[in-house]
């Protein structure tokens, strides 16, 4: 697992909470950034509605094209970035992007240990538990134990593998396929796929397969 530095904007404040320190300085550099004709408002805007448009339908497509398409699984898989790009997603940073599969020897989790970095092209805004500090602790120290409180229950032979997200490397699960899905249609399959599933606290299953379990 690897740690680097992290270089975000501050996470949105809620409208009835004064504004942070990182806030202020936020809106005073891109204030004096406008001024100086360095930044556009226009650009600004447009940036703002790209990342609103981003949810976790888009992962949830890649994963299903995935399952169906051994060709297009192989190059998500050496290239995530460049493969989503075939679906059009563009990446409006320079952020690389790593696809991990989930075999029935190992299951992937991600985290960001310092803040909140995330695959946001694909799956839009992270939940607010990623970004707490217990969830970024215990994803690295008691994994296991972690997931078990999500409901999913990893067998102590398959192996937890926990992936640190960086400024500039993200990370997106490929879950497993699941079991009787082999008639399915990729929209079918893509509604299978919660973003939950692509972070891999949870894992892909039928609906009477989760109604089961619970």
């Amino acid at each position: 697992m690897e740690l680097h530095g992290h270089d975000h904007a501050s996470e949105p404040q809620a409208h009835d909470e004064a504004p942070g320190y990182y806030e202020v300085m936020e809106t005073a550099l891109r204030e004096l950034l406008v001024e100086k004709k360095l930044i556009d408002p226009a650009e600004i805007r447009r940036q703002i509605e790209v990342l609103d448009s981003r949810n976790p339908a888009l992962g949830a497509k890649i994963v299903a094209r995935a399952w169906v398409d051994p060709g297009f699984r192989s190059r998500l898989l050496a290239d995530g970035r460049k493969a989503c790009e075939e679906f059009g997603i563009t990446f409006y940073d320079d952020t690389g992007l790593i696809v991990l599969e989930n075999t029935a020897e190992v299951h992937n989790l991600i985290v960001c240990t310092l803040c909140s970095c995330y695959p946001r092209p694909v799956l839009g805004l992270p939940p607010d538990w990623y970004k707490q500090k217990p969830y970024r602790a215990r994803a690295v120290k008691e994994p296991r134990a972690l997931l078990a409180e999500f409901g999913t229950h990893i067998q102590d032979s398959v192996e937890i593998r926990v992936s640190d997200s960086t400024a500039m490397l993200r990370y997106l699960v490929l879950p497993l396929r699941p079991a009787g899905t082999e008639n399915f249609s990729e929209e079918q399959l893509a509604s299978l796929v919660t973003r939950d599933a692509m972070i891999g606290v949870v894992t892909a299953e039928l609906p009477e397969t989760k109604e089961i379990m619970q």
